[in-house]
């Protein structure tokens, strides 16, 4: 593709992303499926740029709005080129010439509007705090209150593009091995500085073409999640219940850390996922220990109520806003594609009340979230432990310098995503 060519693609992809509530990862997805001409290089440009603009939207807005000019996915385009790439005029005509596969020239309106930006800085001295860290209006108050003074920092942390964090089976290998497979393969990694199952690329990589991907030795998973399966301590021979597994990336590290010794029961509302995962636990050597039950089917919720007191540990990783991948998942800032932030609050409350009759006396009760809001965090348990006296925090070790007594991370101070947990331990007997 030619550089105009790829301006298109960026216009179009974003034109549809602007025009409906689908998330950006599938509209960049859905765009290049239909379009398998487009080489690996052009893609990867596409995307990166798209991922760009995506985290300046805050930034671009306030320059389209300072300008008074139209807020449309094309502006946007034309705004990036000049203020994040640094186009200047003959640049930016060039980009923007009218030939075959580019886009159309510009118009005497968006000559005027580029003229207007031609030498501008894309943070001005002028424009909000708020506005510079992409923050959303409707989220500052209550992530100024998680921050306090580190808030300007945590948030330009979470503009970075997200590392790409890998887990180590260590049911089918050493990390040390797998760390030498790896680079013999050119991936260059490091190991985790938090989780002992962790090692960090060092550079992109193309793992499916490893002998440690093929073998099923690792798992793509940031740093932080892994800490909240390692967090539950699983052994070989428990019980353990992963309520919300979804497609299966915790159940897995819950597993290997279990050398396929007891039982794991994956559970989730979504059929389609849960059955997404039997091939990764093949692949990994673990599913013999590994039971799906679907929580959308009858029979399997009669089954969920007979089980009371019968797991050594429950792992809820709950629906929620996802505040916490917004490095990951920049558009998430600004759309919410789920149910909102008071449905999701309720929903969590009722799984917790769920799951937790699971739990046998001396069991742990995991509560995890990606997201950074007290109201899905610190004060959902607050409010469980008022109405579950037989539960209490079990604190987590403060030299591990995660949080104490829940598990605090965030992207400036640990370079993972925003991750909450409470690990929580049953202390009376049931009746």
């Amino acid at each position: 593709m030619k550089p105009a060519s790829r301006i298109k693609a960026t216009i179009e992809i974003l034109e549809g992303t602007h025009l409906s509530r689908v998330p950006l990862n599938k509209c960049v997805g859905d765009y290049m499926r239909v379009r398998r001409y487009i080489g690996s290089k052009d893609r990867s440009n596409v995307a990166e740029r798209i991922y760009d603009i995506a985290r300046c939207h805050a930034r671009l807005g306030w320059w389209l709005e300072h300008t008074g000019t139209k807020d449309t996915p094309r502006n946007r385009v034309i705004a990036w080129v000049i203020l994040g790439e640094g186009a200047d005029k003959k640049r930016l005509e060039d980009l923007f010439d009218g030939s075959k596969y580019a886009p159309e020239t510009l118009s005497d309106e968006e000559q005027i509007f580029a003229q207007k930006l031609f030498g501008q800085p894309l943070i001005r001295k002028d424009i909000p705090e708020a506005v510079c860290v992409e923050c959303p209006a409707d989220c500052e108050e209550r992530l100024r209150a998680r921050f306090g003074e580190d808030f300007s920092a945590e948030m330009i942390a979470m503009l970075e593009p997200a590392t790409l964090d890998l887990r180590v089976n260590t049911f089918l290998a050493d990390k040390e091995n797998v760390i030498n497979s790896l680079e013999a393969d050119d991936v260059k990694v490091v190991g985790g500085t938090l989780c002992p199952w962790a090692v960090r690329c060092d550079n992109k990589a193309y793992l499916s073409r490893t002998k440690a991907f093929t073998k099923g030795w690792i798992e793509i998973q940031d740093e932080g999640s892994q800490l909240i399966a390692w967090l539950c301590n699983a052994e070989p021979g428990m019980q353990v219940m992963d309520y919300c597994a979804g497609a299966g990336g915790k159940t897995l590290a819950l597993a290997s850390a279990m050398q396929r010794k007891g039982r794991i029961v994956a559970m989730d509302t979504d059929e389609r996922r849960l059955e997404n995962g039997r091939k990764r636990y093949r692949k990994a050597g673990l599913a013999d220990i590994i039971e799906v039950r679907a929580l959308s089917d009858e029979k399997q919720r009669k089954w969920l109520k007979r089980q009371k007191g019968k797991f050594d540990v429950v792992l809820i990783d709950a629906p929620c806003s996802g505040s916490g991948t917004w490095r990951r998942n920049p558009d998430m800032r600004w759309q919410t594609f789920g149910p909102s932030l008071e449905e999701l609050i309720e929903v969590q409350a009722q799984i917790l009340d769920n799951a937790c009759k699971c739990v046998k006396p001396g069991g742990r009760l995991v509560y995890a979230t990606c997201s950074l809001f007290a109201e899905e965090n610190d004060d959902q348990i607050t409010r469980f432990l008022e109405n579950h006296p037989e539960f209490e925090v079990a604190p987590l070790d403060e030299n591990l310098k995660i949080g104490s007594p829940y598990m605090k991370l965030s992207p400036m101070r640990h370079s993972t995503d925003g991750f909450f947990t409470a690990v929580m331990v049953r202390k009376e007997e049931l009746d």
